[in-house]
């Protein structure tokens, strides 16, 4: 069964009701008449789709896309392509972010748990389809057309949003939350995990800081673990997915977009940034940290505390801050060490 989605999407807009909206200029008035109905990434739009691009370092994706129309700078107009309509805005992010408001109204405000008492205790939606053989404990909230396999446990005070699909012999936690968010078999989230959430998006300015709306999901693949406390942001446009297999120490946190790969192993307190990206078998040691946008490639072990700024190749064994090569790494410290030393004999 195909999902239906998590966030009902509006009509077809104008682009001359969108530039409106959001500020921007369309360079012929005639341009105005065209609609949209959806709104993609520069990779992902076609010809029906709105789109944006930040600036020049985004040049080969625009060239490429399919979009009907991109949101861009005047000073970068020259990059966009034949067959795409150009929408001029001065801050082409925030304005793509107020067209997804458009679009995507319900996005703007988080989906409320609604359901009913049942005489065991439960509060469970009369549109939720749930498994015979599953356990919903006391005090559980199972939400709007959420669906639950077989064998699955939802304990006291969890709670399962609007459409969350959760696979067979699943545990979710007391107190554990999962909106916008497919899970598959055998995962088990532990005690006050909280997945499907938004992602941390917002657009700065001097009037203030703008949320961006976050219309992703989170995916879950099978015999995933995922730690007492620990967070996943769902994606602002893309998926945030966790490979099968993959397992999550207590206190993770998992930012907007990220793509984990199978069978990594992630330790307490490390932060994931938004769109990172970790091949499979990635080890990250505890407190370490990843920022966005870095790829980490197949079998790579990265030390605890390190901090991870650039993309790291497959298999190799970095630490520190920021990371480096375990012998360099380690290099380092002993002569730090031995400075330290000789600066000693010299105050003895």
């Amino acid at each position: 069964m195909e999902h239906p989605g998590f966030f009902d999407r509006g009509d077809p807009i104008s682009l001359r009701h969108v530039a409106d909206a959001v500020g921007a200029e369309l360079n012929c008035a005639d341009d105005g008449l065209a609609e949209i109905d959806d709104l993609r990434a520069l990779g992902d739009a076609s010809a029906t789709h709105l789109t944006f691009c930040t600036g020049p370092r985004h040049a080969k994706a625009l060239i490429a896309t399919k979009a009907r129309a991109c949101l861009i700078r005047q000073t970068d107009i020259s990059l966009v392509p034949a067959g795409v309509v150009p929408m001029i805005a001065d801050v082409p992010h925030r304005a793509f972010a107020i067209a997804l408001g458009l679009l995507y109204p319900s996005s703007l405000q988080p989906e409320a748990y609604s359901a009913q008492a049942t005489s065991s205790g439960q509060l469970v939606h009369p549109t939720a389809e749930i498994d015979e053989s599953a356990t919903i404990e006391p005090g559980a909230i199972i939400g709007r057309e959420a669906r639950v396999g077989a064998g699955t446990t939802i304990a006291a005070g969890a709670v399962l949003g609007y459409r969350v699909f959760i696979g067979s012999n699943c545990s979710v936690g007391p107190g554990a939350s999962v909106t916008h968010a497919l899970i598959g078999d055998r995962v088990t989230l532990h005690a006050g995990c909280r997945v499907g959430q938004d992602g941390f998006g917002y657009v700065m300015s001097s009037e203030g800081h703008f949320k961006i709306p976050q219309i992703g999901r989170v995916i879950i693949g099978d015999g995933v673990d995922l730690g007492a406390n620990s967070t996943v942001d769902r994606g602002f446009l893309m998926d945030t997915q966790i490979g099968e297999g993959t397992k999550i120490d207590n206190l993770v946190q998992i930012g907007h977009n990220v793509v984990i790969g199978r069978h990594c192993i992630i330790i307490s307190q490390t932060g994931i940034a938004g769109s990172a990206q970790l091949g499979d078998f990635v080890i990250l040691g505890a407190q370490s940290g990843v920022v966005e946008h870095v790829r980490i490639g197949d079998g790579a072990l990265i030390a605890g505390m390190a901090h991870v700024k650039d993309d790291v190749p497959s298999g190799a064994r970095m630490g520190g801050t920021p990371a480096r090569p375990f012998n360099e790494w380690a290099r380092e410290i002993a002569a730090v060490r031995r400075l330290g030393k000789r600066r000693h004999h010299m105050d003895s």
